[in-house]
C-alpha cells in the first residue's frame, strides 16, 4: 500500500476531490480564526542576512578548487551545500558545483538533468553568490584527468568539524595540491555554532539556504499550484510532517511503537547502525521509555488529538508532508478520521504533473518477486541420505505457511532471508524521486498558514525536514504560526490520559493549549535556540540573520549559562526595511481583521462555556466514526 497508494489517490483526487472541493468543505468556520492568525509578539522580526561589516568580494587568484560528493536525502543535501559554500569562503577557494549522489544519472534519472540541476537552479546559485564565493560548474580540463586518477587529497569531514580543522589541516594541503575533495555523508561538514568572531559566515549560510538555493522552476511552479489548490476554498491550511522515517526510528530505538513487519525492519536497520558504529547501544531498548523522554516522533493519532484540543475544526485542511511514511497509510487512519480534509501531494497533483516533473526516463523492469527454484526428487533424497545417523528426532511442526502476497511486498525479503537485498534499479530511481517529492512538500510547508512538526530536535545531530522548514519560516515570516513543542512535556500529558485519549478532561485540554500556544512565541524560540541551533544552525538563524523594526529591551534578552544569546540580540533594521514593513502591515491590517486569542481568558472560561465547546466539537465529528475503534 505504501508504494502503490500514489496512483490510486491521485486518480481519486482528479475524479472527485478537487472537482467540487468548496462543497466538500462547507462553509468557513469563523469561530476558530484565532488559530490561524500570525503571532503578534514576533512581528517586529524581519529577515536581514546582508553583510554588516567590511566584506571583500572573492578574488579569482585564490587557494584552489574544492569539489564534493554529497550523500543523503533532501534535508542532508540542503544543509551540506550551505556548509560547503561557507568552507569555500573560509578557505578562499573556488567551489565546484557539488555532486548529489542520490540524483546521479547512474541512479536512473532523466538524461535531461545533471546531478545538482535535478533539484536546484544552477544559474541562480552561481549568480546570487558571486560576491561571496566563486563557483564553477566543473574543474578545468587540465585537472580532470588527475582527479580521475585520485591524485588529489580527499577528506571525509564530520558535521562537527571546526573552522580550526579546515584552517590547520585542510588549507595547507589545498595550497599544495591546488584541489581537494570532500565526501559529505553526515548532513554537513562544519559545526553549527561558530566562534563569535565569525558572524558573517553564519549570515552566508543564511544567504545560501534562503536565497541562493532556489528549487528549479518546474518544482516551484508545481508547488505554487499545490498551495493555490489548498487555498481554493478561501480557507487557510495546516502542514504537518510526521517524521516517520525508518533511519530516525532505528536510531532512537522506537521499534515497539509499531507492529509486525515494521518493527522487524526497524530492528534490522538499528543492528546495521550498531555495526557501522553510528550508535553504540543495544539493539533492543525500551521504546516506551524512549518515547516518554521525547526521543520518538509523535504518532499521527496523537497529533490529531492535540489539534482537536487546540480547537481546530474537523473541516480544517491538513497537508501531510513527507516522501517517506514508515508504517504506510495505516498509521494515518486515526488522523484522517478526525480530519477528513487531510491531503498530500498525490491528492493535489495528477500523475501527468508528477511525471512532467520527473522528466523522460528510460523504462526499467518492475521489481518482481521470484520464487526460489523447487528442489528435485534427487536433491531431496541426497539431502536425506546426508542428514546423519538414525534414529532421528521428529521434525519440528510445520511453520505457518507464508502466502504469496507476503513475499511480493517491499518487505518480502524478511520472510526468506536474514539480509536485506541491495536496492534494485527501480529502488534507486524511486530514491531520486523522493528528492522531488520532498522539495514539493518543502514549498507547501513553508507557505502554510500553520506548521506542526511531528519529529524535530531529535538529538541525532543530523538535519531533519521539519527543522529546515521551521528555520525557513522563522527567517522569511517570523510571525507565522509554527508550533515548537516539547515532545517530553507532551508525552507526560498523554501518559495522564492515555487510557482515554479521546475523552480528555477540561484541565488536560487547557494544559495542552497552554504549552502549545506558548511554543509559538518566546518560550518556543528559547527552546529551539537551546536544543536545535547547536546541532543545525539553519533551524534557528537568530539573531545573526534577522533584525528588529523596534529594538528589544535588554531586560528581555535571555542568555544561556555560557553567555550565548537565547532570545534577543538582533540588530535594528535599516530604514528601508522599516518602511517596507510599515507598508506591508497597513496592507495586512486592511485585508484581515484581528482575532485576538487571550490564553488567560481561555483558561478562565466557565464550565458552561467549556460544555458548549464540547457540544460544538461533537457536532463536528463524523457520525459513523467511533472514537474507541
Amino acid at each position: 500500500m505504501t508504494k502503490s497508494s500514489s496512483v490510486q489517490l491521485a486518480s481519486y483526487a482528479r475524479d472527485t476531490l478537487w472537482k467540487d472541493f468548496d462543497s466538500l468543505l462547507g462553509a468557513q468556520d469563523f469561530r476558530n480564526k484565532h488559530l490561524w492568525r500570525p503571532v503578534k509578539s514576533l512581528e517586529t522580526l524581519q529577515p536581514y542576512a546582508n553583510p554588516r561589516n567590511s566584506y571583500p568580494a572573492p578574488s579569482s587568484k585564490n587557494n584552489g578548487f574544492i569539489y564534493a560528493k554529497i550523500f543523503g536525502g533532501f534535508d542532508k543535501i540542503r544543509s551540506s551545500i550551505c556548509d560547503l559554500v561557507t568552507i569555500s569562503r573560509l578557505l578562499n577557494a573556488t567551489l565546484i558545483i557539488p555532486e548529489l549522489q542520490e540524483s546521479l544519472r547512474s541512479k536512473g534519472i532523466s538524461n535531461k538533468f545533471k546531478s545538482f540541476s535535478y533539484l536546484y537552479d544552477e544559474e541562480q546559485f552561481i549568480a546570487f553568490l558571486k560576491n561571496d564565493v566563486i563557483i564553477a560548474k566543473a574543474l578545468p580540463e587540465s585537472l580532470k584527468a588527475a582527479r580521475k586518477r585520485n591524485e588529489f587529497p580527499l577528506f571525509k569531514p564530520k558535521n562537527s568539524a571546526s573552522p580550526k580543522f579546515y584552517l590547520e589541516e585542510v588549507l595547507p594541503k589545498l595550497k599544495k595540491a591546488n584541489v581537494i575533495g570532500l565526501i559529505i555523508s553526515d548532513g554537513g561538514c562544519l559545526q553549527s555554532t561558530l566562534p563569535a568572531s565569525m558572524p558573517e559566515l553564519q549570515r552566508l549560510r543564511c544567504r545560501v539556504a534562503f536565497h541562493a538555493l532556489q528549487l528549479r522552476s518546474e518544482i516551484q511552479v508545481l508547488g505554487k499550484k499545490m498551495v493555490d489548490r489548498l487555498r481554493k476554498s478561501g480557507q487557510p491550511f495546516l502542514a504537518y510532517h510526521p517524521g516517520l522515517a525508518r533511519d530516525k526510528l532505528a536510531y532512537h530505538g522506537c521499534a515497539e511503537l509499531f507492529q509486525d513487519v515494521h518493527s522487524e525492519l526497524i530492528q534490522y536497520r538499528r543492528a546495521q547502525m550498531i555495526k557501522q558504529k553510528i550508535i553504540s547501544e543495544e539493539v533492543i531498548v525500551d521504546s516506551h521509555l524512549r518515547r516518554d523522554n521525547g526521543l520518538c516522533p509523535l504518532m499521527p493519532e496523537e497529533v490529531g488529538i492535540l489539534l482537536k484540543a487546540l480547537g481546530y475544526s474537523q473541516k480544517a485542511i491538513i497537508y501531510l508532508a513527507g516522501s517517506e511514511m514508515f508504517g504506510g497509510q495505516r498509521v494515518l487512519i486515526p488522523l484522517r478520521a478526525m480530519f477528513p480534509n487531510s491531503v498530500d501531494r498525490t491528492s493535489l497533483c495528477s500523475m501527468e504533473e508528477l511525471s512532467e516533473l520527473v522528466g523522460p526516463e528510460t523504462p526499467l523492469p518492475e521489481n518482481t518477486f521470484k520464487m526460489p527454484p523447487r528442489k528435485s526428487d534427487k536433491q531431496l533424497k541426497e539431502e536425506w541420505n546426508k542428514a546423519g545417523p538414525r534414529p532421528r528426532p521428529l521434525p519440528p511442526p510445520p511453520d505457518r505457511p507464508i502466502y504469496q502476497h507476503e513475499k511480493e511486498g517491499w518487505y518480502g525479503w524478511l520472510t526468506e532471508n536474514d539480509t536485506e537485498p541491495s536496492p534494485s534499479p527501480m529502488d534507486l530511481r524511486n530514491q531520486a524521486h523522493r528528492l522531488l517529492w520532498d522539495a514539493l512538500d518543502f514549498v507547501v510547508s513553508v507557505e502554510a498558514d500553520v506548521f506542526f512538526p511531528g519529529f524535530n530536535n531529535d538529538g541525532s545531530g543530523f538535519p531533519d525536514f521539519s527543522s529546515l522548514v521551521m528555520g525557513q519560516r522563522l527567517y522569511e515570516r517570523p510571525s507565522s504560526r509554527t508550533y515548537r513543542l516539547d515532545r517530553k512535556v507532551i508525552q507526560e500529558l498523554f501518559n495522564i490520559t492515555r487510557e482515554d485519549m479521546y475523552h480528555p478532561n477540561r484541565n488536560w485540554t487547557l494544559r495542552v493549549r497552554k504549552h502549545l500556544n506558548s511554543s509559538l512565541s518566546e518560550s518556543g524560540l528559547i527552546r529551539q535556540s537551546m536544543l536545535s541551533k547547536p546541532r543545525l544552525f539553519l533551524s534557528h538563524p537568530l539573531p545573526e540573520c534577522s533584525c528588529r523594526t523596534s529594538a528589544l529591551d535588554e531586560s528581555r534578552q535571555i542568555r544561556s549559562d555560557d553567555g550565548r544569546l537565547l532570545y534577543g540580540g538582533e540588530d535594528e533594521c535599516p530604514k528601508w526595511i522599516k518602511s517596507a514593513g510599515v507598508e506591508k502591515s497597513k496592507t495586512d491590517d486592511g485585508d484581515q481583521p484581528d482575532y485576538e486569542h487571550d490564553l488567560l481568558a481561555e483558561q478562565s472560561e466557565t464550565d458552561e462555556e467549556f460544555a458548549k465547546s464540547k457540544v460544538a466539537s461533537a457536532f463536528d465529528q463524523d457520525e459513523e466514526w467511533d472514537p474507541n475503534d
